[in-house]
């Protein structure tokens, strides 16, 4: 019966913000493996509640990155919306110099905001940096539909669950720990459907 007080004990240090955010950030990660525009305005929901979250924690770049989560997320809802009803937006492979302009990006937003971060009371000023801008690369892909998002979200989400462990956001490490099975899914899911989208224009000719 230890455990069950454990269980109650830890349950009862969890915040509702949390929950919440948890909750709506998990549905939103699931319909976004499976293709759904519902996705984004659950995301909305979720990042909108991570702000004040991360902020308290000391998590400065997170913070930051919520923001620019939100203005992407609603930037992939009209983005996602923005065809005929009867039409997806299709899938598609990220190009050789999207690769390297995104590299790039990640090295000197890391450089740059870890060296400001180091000037504030931010936990993990360096880590922090690089997991947000590789973040932002993923939210860039995922919002243009680009298969090789999910791969980037799958390193981000595993080396997130060790941060929030550490700082004591438990509920939110089991998220990214989830988050990173739904996005090994979502890979797998968005390769088969662009796989099928190649062959759609063979069949036609």
């Amino acid at each position: 019966m230890q455990w069950i007080s454990m269980w109650q004990s830890w349950w009862q240090q969890q915040t509702a913000a949390e929950i919440i955010a948890v909750i709506t950030g998990l549905l939103c990660v699931y319909l976004a493996a499976r293709n759904s525009i519902w996705n984004w305005p659950l995301a909305i929901i979720s990042v909108s509640i991570y702000i004040f979250l991360f902020f308290e924690k000391h998590l400065y770049a997170d913070t930051g990155l919520q923001f620019y989560f939100l203005g992407m997320n609603m930037y992939g809802w009209w983005y996602w919306s923005h065809s005929p009803a009867e039409q997806k937006v299709p899938l598609r492979r990220v190009t050789l110099k999207e690769t390297g302009l995104s590299a790039a990006a990640v090295v000197v937003v890391t450089f740059v905001l870890g060296t400001v971060l180091q000037y504030t009371p931010a936990s993990y000023p360096y880590l922090d940096s690089f997991l947000a801008s590789c973040s932002l690369v993923a939210q860039l892909f995922l919002a243009r539909k680009v298969l090789e998002n999910w791969l980037l979200w799958v390193f981000v989400d595993v080396i997130y669950v060790g941060v929030y462990m550490f700082k004591d956001l438990h509920l939110t490490a089991l998220m990214y720990a989830i988050y990173a099975l739904i996005a090994a899914k979502g890979y797998i899911d968005w390769r088969r459907e662009w796989k099928l989208q190649q062959a759609v224009p063979n069949e036609i000719k």
